[in-house]
């Protein structure tokens, strides 16, 4: 089943829902469609919408993402961040050591293999003459998790252009 991007009026993320459902959005005038799949078709003609776009603007709560060793792992596409690693076998870095004054923060964690984070023990990664391959970020919202990995496995590239830090 084809999922299609959902966008406040401000062209925000805001959710990813089913094809039916925005097309029932774009049919009721609640939405409009901004991108389309080619390789796919409704009645009619009428392609496939990827990436809609509301009309009003749905106001949002902030949310804070909470610093999880899952979120972690998600914001780095569960990956080392040091040498590359992909496998079962990650955890989780502080790049300043909680001995040496860091503190547990976005902008201070980021994946590591076991592997790389004995070698870095309890040193910066300076020290241990290891290099980030990307500085660890505090995420803007929950739908660059979302969408980020619908961008990362190659099904929706068309919506890079729509969620900030997936580019």
């Amino acid at each position: 089943m084809s999922q299609v991007l959902v966008l406040n009026a401000s062209y925000e993320p805001l959710n990813i829902t089913t094809w039916r459902r925005a097309t029932v959005l774009m049919l009721k005038g609640k939405a409009e469609s901004l991108e389309e799949d080619s390789n796919h078709k409704l009645r009619h003609d009428t392609l496939l919408p990827t990436v809609i776009r509301l009309r009003q603007f749905v106001r949002v709560p902030y949310r804070e993402i909470p610093l999880t060793r899952k979120n972690i792992l998600q914001r780095d596409n569960n990956c080392c961040q040091y040498c590359g690693y992909t496998g079962k076998e990650l955890s989780i870095d502080h790049v300043i050591p909680r001995s040496r004054g860091g503190t547990d923060d976005w902008l201070n964690v980021i994946t590591a293999c076991l592997r790389c984070n004995v070698m870095k023990s309890n040193q910066t990664p300076q020290e241990a003459g290891m290099t980030i391959t990307r500085q660890p970020f505090k995420p803007q919202s929950i739908m660059s998790f979302k969408a980020g990995h619908q961008i990362n496995s190659g099904r929706y590239k068309v919506w890079s252009k729509y969620v900030i830090g997936w580019n």
